[in-house]
């Protein structure tokens, strides 16, 4: 009787060890899994650019997070089991990245996706992993003593968003404000080009270097609380890697964070050192210091001598702000043949009107994306130019900005229905 007992006893309890032990490890690797998934759409969607490249940036992106050669991809089992690989019998895959064109095309079950670099905004990953089993492995149904684990995220860009953080801290007047769209500045995808011009008053006006002649301001987001930057160097920075977080207070007084612009914001106000001139006269050299940031977009190794003149401590500064990894693709070229790291997209704000006056406000209808290109020779454009001139491509609102709010966080009464939005995890 008592053999009888055991028999019975015994997997019973290697079933309840099981529980205790080998599903406490499955919720785990479940755990793991899923973060390694998220992290690797996340990454992707960040390359979602609206290029014919983007696909092959993204899948790049994603598999980064799960490269172990240093040692530092990310693993499952406690960390002990790379990703996408085959240790012993436990086998590991990630499937071939899905991209898609909207959310409800990915939420339909599509397996394959379908999207081409141009038109995906959304990537879904899938992992699935065999987890070991110890007690369960005992027993007939865990025979293989492992079962498999599966992951997976949706991740891609948000809804427009109300406030952009970290954009670029130009403006340029809507050339048609009725147009909500595209604010006048044509289809996105055929290669309009504009040269910016820095705002300035008197005849004659700038010469446009192609294209139609646009002209803009620069957002005031001085930070004079900043210990650590002077207005040069914070010129600088903006021009090369967008506004930066601060806790110091707007200086337009604005309930908007400093590091972020706000649509139907209506008390922006221009930069007050970089006030126009006569068109006759050279620009601020508040002009030239975000111009150089812009520069650095292109190159930061031979910077233009105004640059290390004006901006103080240029050469430590310049050295965190690489160029593109495509400075080539030029004016005659479509932004979807773009092969760079999204460096040269700038985000702008669009205005209802661009004010000359440093007491003028501005209500901020949008923001819109161009696309920096050199001079139709080849070379940079130049920060020194008397006017401030540089082209881009208007191409509409494909990249994803930094951060920002796609609710009316700031109750400014924002109600947006195009424009750029963030990179944000679906599922």
């Amino acid at each position: 009787m008592s053999i009888q007992l055991l028999v019975i006893l015994v997997p019973v309890l290697f079933g309840l060890m099981g529980f205790a032990l080998d599903l406490g490890r499955l919720y785990l690797i479940r755990g793991e899994l899923n973060e390694a998934a998220n992290a690797m759409a996340l990454a992707a969607a960040s390359q979602l650019i609206g290029t014919a490249s983007s696909l092959d940036n993204a899948t790049a992106a994603a598999n980064q997070s799960i490269d172990n050669t240093n040692g530092i991809g990310n693993k499952y089992n406690f960390g002990s089991l790379p990703i996408n690989q085959t240790t012993g019998d436990l086998v590991s895959t990630v499937a071939t990245p899905s991209f898609f064109a909207a959310v409800a095309d990915a939420s339909a079950g599509g397996s394959g996706g379908g999207a081409d670099g141009t038109t995906a905004h959304q990537v879904q990953i899938n992992i699935s992993a065999d987890a070991p089993l110890l007690f369960w492995g005992i027993l007939s149904v865990g025979q293989s003593r492992k079962t498999s684990i599966a992951a997976q995220a949706l991740a891609g860009l948000s809804a427009p968003l109300c406030v952009a953080c970290g954009m670029e801290p130009f403006a340029v007047a809507a050339i048609d404000s009725s147009d909500t769209t595209n604010f006048g500045f044509g289809d996105p995808t055929a290669g309009n080009l504009y040269t910016f011009a820095f705002e300035c008053s008197g005849i004659p006006p700038p010469t446009a270097l192609a294209g139609a002649l646009l002209s803009y301001g620069i957002l005031n987001r001085y930070d004079a609380a900043n210990a650590t930057l002077d207005e040069s160097q914070q010129l600088y920075r903006d021009g090369a890697g967008g506004l930066f977080a601060s806790t110091d207070p707007n200086p337009t007084g604005s309930s908007v964070p400093v590091g972020c612009v706000g649509q139907n914001d209506a008390s922006e106000v221009i930069w007050a050192s970089s006030s126009p001139n006569l068109c006759t006269t050279a620009a601020p050299v508040a002009v030239v210091d975000a111009l150089c940031g812009l520069y650095s977009r292109f190159d930061n190794a031979n910077p233009p001598g105004a640059c290390s003149t004006n901006v103080t401590d240029f050469t430590d500064l310049s050295a965190a702000y690489l160029p593109d990894t495509d400075v080539t693709t030029g004016q005659t070229d479509l932004y979807t043949s773009y092969l760079g790291n999204g460096r040269r997209v700038i985000t702008v704000a669009v205005v209802d009107t661009l004010q000359l006056a440093v007491t003028g406000t501005m209500t901020v209808l949008g923001f819109r994306q161009f696309f920096l290109e050199p001079n139709a020779d080849g070379t940079f454009l130049d920060p020194g130019d008397q006017n401030g001139r540089f082209v881009a491509m208007y191409i509409g609102n494909p990249v994803p900005v930094k951060q920002g709010y796609f609710d009316d966080h700031f109750a400014l009464g924002c109600s947006v229905a195009a424009g750029p939005g963030k990179v944000v995890l679906h599922q």
